[in-house]
């Protein structure tokens, strides 16, 4: 009887656990594209060489996006020939499929794939170098295929489309730019447009929108080589806009917006490379436009990313394309704390109060103590297979750090016990 009534509670917990899990996207920078992610009870410092590998891949095909790992799979995106190749690896690292999902970038200078796979409700979003947007069931079976740069007439940017697309309410929201729409949900189902938001007459930038809630409304935020925009996403009315074009420096057509916005509170933080500034603004629900809060022209991380904890942004500077340091800034001033050189800049993302760093350069990997006076490393190892630039952010899930390079995977334990 005690065993049966156990084999229930847990049946019971799994049943919520796939309901929860089921009901949400799962993708791109962890919960919430945050880069925040939610384990417990893994290991507070790693031995000498690094925590131990439990299992590695090889022939991804070239990329720089991240794994996506669900209760039954990890995918992955890559190219091969000339085409963008998803692939599927069961939790121990068998590989379960692969198939061709559309045709690579066009552009010589960034072939590979960037698109980090969004999961949601049992199917698989991915959108190629050249602009398909395709529905990929579990079993590595495409459902649905829309072409939206060509739909929707658009240009493919100065380095390629790396869209991760955001998937909420049974609608897969992208954003083509150009004349004819800033951004466009299709139906998960079968791929019919649900809505256009207006086109403000801008290309896109490559940025992975961020999905924030209101009061019950459900907002995406991205970036326009002008604007950033908030967008209702049931029915694709632009809410408001703010001219984050006009805090930078920059020199017009030399904006590259790449990293996903932080968004706390009702205030969003937006931090981009290539030397320009960074500014939080706060979001007026009403219908107006956001206001500067402050600005900050250190803080400019190139394409790794960054992380809100506690009271203060970490992240990295884009001193040039071969150079950047580390950063901490106060979220509620402004102010920089610090800026360190530890190697090279890289991606960061954080979990039980730890941040991650992950060196672009030479693939060192950090686990670091958030401090506002310094940068505290606690342990460090390298990642030493692969090819090219570590530019993949990690990832963590079922107490396992994935990091990729280039067409190669490893995964380590990271679990405390």
């Amino acid at each position: 009887m005690k065993n049966n009534l156990i084999k229930i509670a847990i049946a019971v917990v799994l049943l919520l656990t796939s309901a929860s899990f089921y009901g949400q996207e799962i993708g791109w920078r962890g919960p919430g594209r945050t880069g925040i992610y939610n384990e417990t009870g893994l290991l507070k410092s790693w031995p000498e060489n690094g925590p131990a590998l439990i299992w590695e891949a090889n022939g991804i095909g070239l990329g720089y996006s991240s794994a996506t790992i669900t209760n039954d799979a990890i995918y992955i995106t890559g190219i091969r020939g000339d085409k963008d190749v998803l692939t599927a690896f069961s939790q121990n690292g068998k590989k379960l499929w692969d198939i061709e999902y559309g045709t690579m970038s066009k552009v010589q200078s960034a072939p590979e794939s960037r698109c980090t796979p969004t999961f949601y409700q049992g199917k698989v979003f991915v959108v190629s170098g050249s602009g398909e947007l395709s529905c990929v069931s579990t079993a590595g079976k495409i459902l649905w295929t829309v072409d939206y740069y060509k739909k929707y007439n658009a240009n493919v940017p100065r380095f390629g489309i790396t869209e991760s697309p955001v998937v909420v309410d049974n609608k897969v929201v992208v954003t083509p730019g150009g004349g004819m729409a800033a951004m466009v949900a299709f139906n998960t189902e079968d791929g019919k447009v649900a809505w256009e938001a207006p086109s403000l007459n801008e290309g896109a930038q490559y940025v992975n929108p961020l999905l924030i809630e209101n009061n019950g409304t459900k907002i995406i935020i991205t970036h326009t080589p002008t604007w950033i925009i908030g967008v209702d996403a049931s029915n694709g009315r632009i809410l408001w806009k703010f001219n984050f074009a006009s805090v930078n420096a920059d020199k017009k057509g030399e904006k590259n917006y790449i990293q996903t916005p932080i968004y706390r509170d009702g205030f969003l933080f937006a931090a981009n490379g290539y030397g320009q500034t960074s500014a939080k603004i706060k979001i007026n629900f009403d219908g107006k436009d956001p206001e500067l809060v402050w600005k900050n022209p250190d803080i400019n991380p190139h394409v790794g990313g960054m992380v809100l904890i506690g009271n203060y942004i970490y992240s990295s500077t884009h001193d040039n394309n071969n150079m950047g340091r580390w950063i901490c800034v106060d979220w509620t001033t402004g102010k920089t704390m610090w800026i360190t050189l530890w190697n090279n800049k890289g991606s960061i993302i954080a979990n039980d109060g730890l941040l991650y760093l992950y060196e672009e350069k030479g693939g060192n990997v950090a686990l670091v103590r958030p401090d506002p006076e310094k940068l505290d490393i606690i342990s460090s190892f390298k990642v030493t297979k692969g090819t090219g630039p570590y530019w993949a952010h990690p990832v963590i899930n079922k107490g396992r750090l994935f990091l990729r390079h280039g067409d190669y995977l490893a995964v380590y334990n990271i679990k405390a016990s």
